[in-house]
C-alpha cells in the first residue's frame, strides 16, 4: 500500500489516526496548515490550507488512501478542495470521519458535516463514512467552559453517548487500510447518560461544587437532541466510559451517579 494522507492531523482524532497508521508500519503523511512539529514521528509533513486550495496537489500526490479529519469553518469548501485534488492525482479511497444524527438534528455545523457527506459520495472516488457520537474530549470541553460560570446549565431530557477519539482513530485506521466500503455502521460510547449525570461526573472528577442546573432550550435542534437523533445505542461498540475517561485525565473514580452528587 502506497502512502496514506490524513487531513487535520494534529487535531484530537487526527493525531491519533496518524499514530495507529504509523504504529502499523504504514507511510503516513500529514496535511495541516501549521508548521512541523519538533517531535512528528515519522510522518513525512505537508503544510497547505485546504480552505484556501494551498498545498493540497503535493499532499495528495501519490496516496492510496485520504483519512479527511479535518474540519471547521469553511467544511464543504474544503471538502472541494480536496476531493479536486484527488481527482486530479487518480483514484485514492477517501474516508470521511462524521458524525451521528447530521441528517437528523438542525444544526448548522451538522448540515456542513451532512454536505461533505454528500460530496464525499459523489466523488466518484472509492468512499467510506464512519458517523461516530460525540467524543469524551467534546463533552469534557463543554463543561470546562460552562463550569465557569457560578452554575452548571447543560440542557434538560437531553443524553448524550460519548466515545474515546482513540478508539474511532483505530476504526479509521482499519476502514483506511480496507476497502472502501461506503457509509459503514454508526458508531457510539458505552454508554447513554444524561446531560446532568455527565456534568456530575466531571464536577466530581475536578472536585468543584456547581449547582447543575437542566434547562430546557427552545428550537428544532434542541427538540432533536431530546429525541436522541444524535444517539446509537443499537451500536454502542466504545469500550471506555465517561467516567474512565475522566480518572484517566484527572485521577479518581471520575463517576457519580444522579442523586450522589454534592452539587
Amino acid at each position: 500500500m502506497g502512502p496514506i494522507l490524513v487531513t487535520g492531523g494534529t487535531g484530537t482524532l487526527g493525531r491519533v489516526v496518524v499514530q495507529r497508521l504509523t504504529d502499523q508500519g504504514r507511510q503516513v503523511r500529514v496535511l495541516s496548515r501549521r508548521p512541523p512539529p519538533a517531535e512528528r514521528g515519522t510522518a513525512a509533513w505537508f503544510t497547505g490550507d485546504l480552505r484556501a486550495g494551498r498545498g493540497i496537489d503535493a499532499a495528495v500526490a501519490g496516496t492510496d488512501v485520504i483519512v479527511h479529519c479535518a474540519t471547521g469553518r469553511g467544511d464543504v469548501g474544503s471538502a472541494r478542495h480536496l476531493i479536486d485534488a484527488a481527482r486530479r492525482a487518480g483514484r485514492p479511497h477517501l474516508v470521511y470521519i462524521s458524525i451521528v444524527g447530521v441528517d437528523r438534528v438542525p444544526v448548522g455545523y451538522y448540515k456542513s458535516k451532512l454536505a461533505v457527506e454528500q460530496q464525499v459520495e459523489s466523488s466518484g472516488l472509492p468512499w467510506t463514512v464512519l458517523r461516530a457520537t460525540q467524543f469524551h474530549q467534546l463533552i469534557l470541553r463543554g463543561c470546562e467552559l460552562l463550569a465557569r460560570l457560578g452554575v452548571l446549565p447543560v440542557p434538560s431530557g437531553t443524553a448524550f453517548q460519548p466515545i474515546e477519539a482513540g478508539e474511532v482513530a483505530g476504526l479509521l485506521a482499519e476502514l483506511a487500510t480496507g476497502p472502501a466500503a461506503g457509509r459503514v455502521p454508526d458508531v457510539g460510547g458505552p454508554e447513554v447518560r444524561a446531560a446532568a449525570d455527565l456534568a456530575r461526573s466531571y464536577l466530581e472528577a475536578r472536585g468543584r461544587h456547581r449547582r447543575v442546573l437542566p434547562l430546557r432550550l427552545p428550537g428544532a435542534a434542541f427538540a432533536g437532541y431530546r429525541r436522541g437523533d444524535h444517539l446509537a445505542p443499537d451500536h454502542a461498540v466504545g469500550r471506555v466510559t465517561f467516567a474512565e475517561f475522566l480518572a484517566g485525565r484527572f485521577g479518581g473514580p471520575g463517576d457519580r451517579r444522579p442523586g450522589k452528587s454534592p452539587v
